[in-house]
């Protein structure tokens, strides 16, 4: 029974270790919904939301009238004189009232208090939504940047794979004295090289781990991997983009933009607020209360019951003079208007230079692509047929290491500018309001 235990625990170990080897397998979907969830500014923007909901909450609280009570009991002692004594005289008292009062018209104040708190809120959303998409965008160059470090380090064992095969084939051909001591020395310092860039690229990738994780506020792990997404050999969909339809479509869905436009309604407000001090303020108020007195001859009840007295009231607060305290809150108020309207103007601005930039990106970088494309074919080919030719000892090795610089350089370049094709891509879908998925 012990060992059946134990065996079935065993089990469920490597199970359970095969599961979180699984799990550590990220795809960018994952990255973003993960970063999202612990990124510390998001978290602060989604109390800050909170905060703004329960002002609202207070806001629209002031409709409604105040209501207090109060209860008192006193005691008191005064000095007399009765029959030529001295002594203190004491009596003692209750008051008992409750009291309520609303405003009944104060310039929209109130009103106006409360649409600003509900924009507040959008305003608070809009802000998060913000936050959330430069992360995404964040998150998703970090993940790029980790594919591309991989296929570097890929790159670099295959020509270190190549290279290896012509050190041997050079010892053999040495051994012959078929080459010199000088050419095979270069071929093992074309390897060394090569190792040393492999080294360099497997450095990259560590870093470009560890920021992804960093960026997700995730601990740093050896055992973190991401999905590796098909992308095809042929990765250039030969786009012209449109700045102005981008524009029009970013227009009605980025938050910043709505944003702008909802903080220019809160300034709006700002000055109706103000110019309701000129206003007079007419508020209503409704009471009732009742007392007892220990000189009374009647019982406490009774005189409790017998002072019950209400009581209603209007009050009107008209401003004279009030040190044009509410003129400079009008102007700073119209002030603070006209700033929120350069404000939205500059956030269209930003974000209509920013898809300019996104679009001539996607224009350079497929042109860049397919040239790099061109050059790593024929680089390809001539590296070939120098890999053939120094086999058959038809070329030095000079030669053949040219050749196979220029493979290297060419593979990087094509790289690099893959990548940077996709991302461009994947920003000009930012704008258009395509989710980020890769």
């Amino acid at each position: 029974m012990k060992r059946g235990i134990m065996i079935f625990g065993v089990v469920l170990l490597a199970a359970a270790n095969m599961a979180a080897q699984q799990d550590n397998t990220w795809t960018l979907e994952e990255c973003i919904n993960y970063a999202l969830e612990k990124n510390i500014q998001v978290r602060k923007s989604e109390l800050a939301n909170q905060r703004y909901l329960t002002y609202a909450g207070q806001a629209k609280a002031q409709r409604f009238p105040a209501v207090n009570a109060s209860v008192s009991h006193n005691f008191n002692w005064s000095k007399s004189n009765v029959s030529g004594e001295n002594g203190l005289n004491g009596t003692n008292g209750s008051n008992i009232s409750v009291s309520s009062g609303v405003t009944v018209f104060n310039g929209s104040k109130i009103t106006n208090q409360i649409l600003q708190a509900d924009l507040d809120v959008q305003s608070g959303i809009y802000s998060l939504e913000t936050t959330k998409e430069s992360i995404s965008l964040t998150i998703l160059d970090s993940y790029l940047q980790v594919l591309y470090a991989e296929e570097q380090v890929n790159n670099s064992k295959k020509q270190i794979e190549s290279t290896s095969s012509q050190v041997d084939l050079a010892k053999e051909r040495l051994a012959m004295q078929l080459i010199s001591q000088a050419d095979y020395a270069q071929i093992k310092s074309q390897l060394a090289s090569e190792k040393l860039n492999l080294a360099n690229a497997e450095n990259q990738l560590a870093m470009a781990k560890v920021s992804l994780e960093q960026l997700m506020e995730l601990p740093v792990s050896d055992d973190f991997r991401i999905a590796h997404p098909g992308f095809g050999e042929d990765i250039n969909k030969n786009l012209i983009p449109d700045v102005g339809s981008i524009y029009e479509t970013a227009l009605s869905l980025k938050p910043q933009i709505k944003n702008a436009a909802v903080s220019k309604e809160i300034a709006s407000l700002d000055e109706k607020i103000a110019k309701a001090g000129f206003y007079p303020v007419l508020s209503a108020s409704a009471g009732i209360g009742t007392n007892y007195s220990s000189i009374g001859s009647d019982p406490y009840f009774n005189q409790i019951n017998n002072g019950i007295s209400p009581s209603l009231g209007l009050s009107l607060s008209i401003p004279v003079f009030q040190k044009n305290q509410v003129k400079t809150s009008v102007a700073i108020a119209r002030i603070g208007y006209n700033d929120a309207e350069l404000s939205e103007i500059n956030a269209k601005n930003e974000l209509r230079k920013s898809i300019e930039q996104a679009c001539l990106d996607v224009t350079s970088a497929q042109i860049k692509y397919e040239a790099s494309l061109e050059n790593f074919r024929a680089t390809t080919e001539s590296a070939a047929l120098s890999d053939e030719k120094f086999r058959q000892g038809m070329i030095n090795s000079v030669d053949y290491l040219v050749s196979k610089t220029n493979l290297i350089v060419a593979e990087s370049e094509l790289l690099q500018s893959k990548f940077n094709l996709i991302f461009s891509y994947k920003v000009l879908d930012f704008y258009k309001g395509i989710p980020l998925t890769l």
